[in-house]
């Protein structure tokens, strides 16, 4: 729709009316109507200009539900000049909410702006926006009132790098609802888990050791300590370790590195956890006990096992897990985490007749709690 269409579908009486209407509701209504043209015609640059001309005029109306009508219609607009969005975003709220949450037209200097200038139910809609970049949630972090951290920090698409956290932590490390919402992001820095251990309690504490990456040796720590209701469960903290070989190296000098977390490992899929942790106990590179744990033939993994110094019995029960854990993959079909650790709890557990009691039940307990996840995931 060009503005010769614009033109014609609106006549020059909607112009008339948007500026000298008899009432406010009328002049509301030509200004959404021209707004809604505006948006959906194709302009050239001197239609631009001329339509950028009839937002202005709608920009300085006195009447605010005429502004309203120009903030509503235009606020997910790639047409609304950007000077025009930042003079509505200091406007009354009805009128600037929309387009602070909404605008594409903003900046992140415009939304660090309003961050820092504006009063708190502002600081709450740019933190409320679908995406956020580092500078505007370190603005947030910084400046906004808690209600503001909380909610970009709920958002897994707001980006915030390891200042912004530690910020938000240092301000509002007594406020119970911004730490719940930086504990159930989808991800953490290690640096920043290694804070929140020592500030939450109860039900925040389990989601944190259960389900964020911590720092070796406070992750085995706590494994050899008793903390309130739960203790954290160190094959699982294996599985979510950037840096596998460190975690590993502290597990055995710990001494923490035995024969039932292996085993423990296997069953429940980790395989690069335990090719690391063979190495480590035996002194080698994690490529060459790689090559000795998969080799098909007889020797290679009685080999491992015994520069690793596992005790001989072990073997088998390794080759067994190692053997389904292939042929999972090999089916094929299994397309999440959940899933291909149910199957391989399930089918380890029917090899294993003489499985010790404690890492029966621990595996039984994972299977329990794989056969929920997946029941949950099927009924979304």
């Amino acid at each position: 729709m060009t503005v010769v269409t614009m033109r014609a579908t609106l006549t020059e009486s909607d112009i008339r009316t948007l500026i000298k209407g008899p009432t406010i509701e009328e002049r509301a209504h030509a200004a959404h109507k021209i707004c809604r043209c505006i948006d959906e015609a194709e302009l050239s640059p001197e239609e631009r200009a001329h339509a950028e001309g009839i937002v202005a005029i709608m920009a300085q109306d006195a009447a605010v539900l005429v502004r309203r009508a120009l903030a509503v219609a235009l606020k997910n607009s790639p047409k609304l000049p950007r000077e025009i969005a930042t003079r509505l975003a200091r406007d009354v709220e009805t009128i600037s909410l929309p387009v602070i949450l909404n605008s594409p037209v903003l900046t992140d200097s415009d939304l660090i702006e309003i961050v820092r200038s504006c009063p708190p139910s502002k600081q709450v809609a740019v933190a409320s926006r679908e995406t956020l970049s580092v500078k505007v949630t370190g603005a947030i972090s910084e400046f906004a009132v808690s209600e503001a951290v909380e909610r970009a920090l709920a958002n897994d698409n707001a980006k915030f790098d390891d200042e912004g956290l530690e910020n938000a932590i240092y301000r509002f490390a007594g406020v119970s609802n911004v730490m719940q919402a930086m504990v159930h992001r989808n991800a953490l820095p290690v640096n920043v888990t290694e804070k929140l251990v020592t500030l939450v309690t109860g039900e925040l504490f389990d989601h944190l050791v259960n389900n964020h990456e911590l720092p070796p040796q406070i992750a085995i720590d706590l494994a050899m300590a008793s903390r309130e209701r739960a203790t954290i469960d160190i094959v699982e903290q294996a599985g979510r370790q950037s840096d596998l070989p460190r975690f590993v190296q502290q597990l055995n000098l710990n001494g923490r590195l035995t024969p039932s977390i292996l085993m423990r490992g296997l069953c429940l899929g980790h395989l690069d956890f335990v090719e690391h942790a063979m190495a480590e106990l035996a002194g080698m590179s994690h490529q060459r006990m790689w090559l000795m744990i998969h080799d098909s033939g007889p020797l290679g993994l009685k080999t491992a096992c015994e520069r690793a110094g596992l005790p001989p019995r072990l073997a088998s029960s390794i080759r067994a897990a190692i053997d389904v854990y292939h042929s999972i993959e090999r089916e094929g079909g299994v397309r999440d985490r959940i899933t291909f650790r149910k199957r391989m709890l399930e089918r380890t557990l029917t090899l294993f007749q003489s499985v010790p009691k404690d890492d029966l039940d621990y595996l039984l307990e994972k299977l329990d709690a794989s056969g929920l996840q997946t029941e949950r995931a099927a009924a979304i």
